[in-house]
């Protein structure tokens, strides 16, 4: 079986860092590359002494199959942009007919921006699993996220009743150090990159950055982390 087709191949970190002059020097960054198997082991097993609970897998065909069995049917689901959930096949997945509820999708529905922004505070905070990968893993089993609206820190930090992770073993980082350097010197140039194609815009910028250290004791199996062994999204 192969993953539904990526419809935004323009927006991947190769697409970006040949199209776009002000990225090219990081086509070659190591933040770009896969971690070892020996960096993995030590991110799960930090994750995990921090309460999370970690899911790893070989491939972003593993990573599609595992995402849809953590997800029970009838719940509402609602994703942050997520250039690795692209690359896996799910963002297209979830606009045909699933098992759940896409608020995403009846979020999009409304073209009126100032209603649409209340959708996303409202409705798309608050929905049953929240989608969404992050900028950094650390080996010491934090993880780490920077976005501009605030939309997908709020609905990681408290707002969904269950948040689902799905990063590429790049993002593996040695601390909390390197994952704010990774944002800033790797992650924000590239999603700059993407914003210029998908909203004509100069830059994005980290207005909002949340680093999650431990489950909260209150609801310890909210958040699950999906480690796939390939390099996906940035």
């Amino acid at each position: 079986m192969d993953i539904p087709k990526n419809t935004n191949e323009a927006e991947t970190f190769a697409a970006l860092t040949k199209s776009d002059p002000q990225i090219t020097s990081l086509a070659s960054s190591h933040y770009s590359k896969a971690a070892s198997a020996d960096r993995v082991i030590s991110a799960k097993a930090g994750l995990e002494a921090n309460g999370f609970k970690v899911h790893v897998v070989n491939t972003r065909l593993d990573a599609f199959e595992i995402l849809k069995t953590l997800i029970p049917e009838g719940a509402s689901i609602n994703n942050a942009h997520s250039t690795t959930l692209e690359e896996i096949g799910f963002i297209t997945y979830i606009k045909g007919q699933t098992p759940w509820k896409n608020v995403h999708g009846l979020i999009l529905q409304e073209k009126d921006q100032v209603k649409q922004a209340e959708l996303r505070r409202t409705l798309g905070s608050t929905v049953d699993y929240y989608l969404t990968s992050v900028a950094s893993i650390s080996e010491t089993g934090h993880l780490a996220h920077g976005d501009l609206s605030g939309s997908k820190v709020g609905g990681v930090a408290f707002g969904a009743g269950n948040v689902i992770v799905v990063a590429g073993s790049n993002k593996i980082v040695k601390d909390e150090h390197e994952s704010w350097k990774r944002q800033q010197e790797f992650a924000l140039p590239l999603e700059s990159a993407r914003v210029r194609i998908a909203y004509g815009l100069p830059a994005s910028a980290i207005t909002h950055y949340e680093v999650i250290r431990k489950v909260t004791p209150f609801n310890p199996n909210r958040i699950q982390v999906v480690i796939v062994n390939e390099a996906l999204g940035y």
